[in-house]
């Protein structure tokens, strides 16, 4: 469970078409972190944007509006993040994984 003090960041970058077997791959992720109960986890649907490729991803070019970019974020212990990146390198063939340090000033849960 994660806590105040010292954690880690995770950001992947994709293109929103990546696939993963059938589906997107970041619906594929996004389950993923579920299943292995991350924290919580955010995908974050870009209005444009370029990677390794150098091509700018944007609406205003109907050819490349499919190709928009996604970030998914999420922080976790050191531990689980260390014990999640391997099967994450395995899943993302094209895209970027970025990792930090950080730290957690507040964690808040409201009574469901």
């Amino acid at each position: 469970m994660l806590s105040e003090g010292p954690a880690k960041k995770v950001t992947i970058f994709l293109n929103e078409d990546a696939k993963r077997r059938a589906g997107s791959l970041h619906e594929a992720i996004m389950q993923f972190l579920l299943r292995k109960q991350v924290a919580g986890a955010t995908a974050i649907h870009a209005f444009e944007g370029f990677g390794a490729h150098h091509v700018m991803h944007t609406p205003r070019i109907e050819a490349l509006a499919e190709h928009l970019p996604v970030r998914i974020e999420f922080v976790e212990t050191a531990a689980t993040v260390e014990a999640l990146l391997p099967e994450l390198c395995e899943m993302v063939t094209d895209g970027l994984i970025e990792v930090q340090e950080t730290t957690v000033v507040k964690v808040a849960r409201s009574a469901r």
